[in-house]
């Protein structure tokens, strides 16, 4: 499992790419990132605890 820091780096460099609007399949892609962003968060909160 990647850090919530390096998927948003993917994130943040997404939209870059994209001038700020999203094409279909990058906000396909862009959704698959936010719930593993989502799911890495929750982990290190875990860890952290």
């Amino acid at each position: 499992m990647r850090s919530a820091a390096e998927v948003n780096e993917e994130i943040r460099a997404l939209w870059l790419r994209a001038g700020g609007s999203l094409s279909d399949r990058e906000r396909e892609t862009y959704e698959l990132l936010v719930v593993e962003w989502a799911a890495a968060v929750r982990g290190e909160v875990v860890e952290a605890a």
